[in-house]
């Protein structure tokens, strides 16, 4: 058995690990893998083309774009920050649990076009998560408010990545079994389906105690406003050291 083509899994970590490019990095691990298993370079990039014009849904994504701007243009996003901030006893950390789980059960029934970065995460997850650590917390810093929306995105793609695995049909499924079956390894899709949920419920227990551990990681960090005012009152060259005028 060749295990040299497995050397792009490791190319994926470290790419990761230095955060370079995504697309480049499983770029690059793809057609690493293809020359170690022994295929032709102008073979690897004919695979690597076919399976982009095979998976590619040009027509939805101008087709939501829209959707999204018009909605927005009438304060779609103003209307989820003042949805969350009536809500007594939400957190950052626990809503996006919800959105979790939500995300989770619809892709295990094949729904994984139903929530998404575009049609979901930038236009309601995101600004109901920085409203929600707003009116715990006070105003965030720049740097805070993007590691919620960051945080907020990788929720819907742990979601989706643990939850479409539990579908049958979907091609992920497929793919793992056509995998194994080279190597001799019979597998049913509905027994590689059930061995997925308890990959997707270490994924769930595992992201939402990251969750839980960013609402502590707020309520540490001073407000948005306090800290603006404590780095201006730093600058002021008539302040000194101990915040008394010089």
């Amino acid at each position: 058995m060749n295990y040299w083509p497995l050397l792009g899994i490791a190319l994926v970590v470290l790419g990761f690990a230095l955060r370079f490019n995504p697309l480049l990095v499983v770029a690059v691990a793809a057609i690493v893998t293809g020359l170690l298993g022994g295929l032709q370079f102008v073979k690897v990039l004919g695979t690597l083309g076919h399976g982009f014009n095979e998976n590619r849904y040009v027509s939805i994504i101008w087709i939501i774009l829209p959707v999204v701007g018009l909605l927005e243009r009438y304060g779609l996003q103003e209307r989820a920050r003042a949805l969350i901030a009536g809500i007594r006893g939400a957190t950052t950390g626990r809503l996006l649990i919800v959105y979790l789980a939500f995300r989770q059960i619809l892709s295990a029934l094949g729904l994984t076009s139903v929530a998404g970065h575009a049609q979901t995460v930038r236009p309601l997850v995101a600004p109901m998560a920085i409203a929600a650590a707003e009116r715990a917390h006070g105003e965030l810093d720049e740097d805070t408010a993007e590691r919620v929306k960051a945080m907020s995105a990788a929720t819907d793609n742990i979601g989706l990545f643990f939850g479409e695995d539990i579908f049958l049909a979907i091609a992920s499924i497929l793919l793992i079994q056509g995998s194994l079956a080279s190597f001799g390894i019979q597998l049913t899709p509905f027994q590689l389906s059930v061995w997925a949920i308890p990959t997707a419920i270490c994924a769930f227990l595992i992201h939402s105690t990251r969750l839980l551990l960013l609402d502590r990681a707020l309520a540490r960090h001073p407000r948005g406003s306090e800290a603006s005012a404590g780095l201006e009152q730093s600058r002021d060259p008539r302040i000194g050291g101990n915040g008394e005028q010089a």
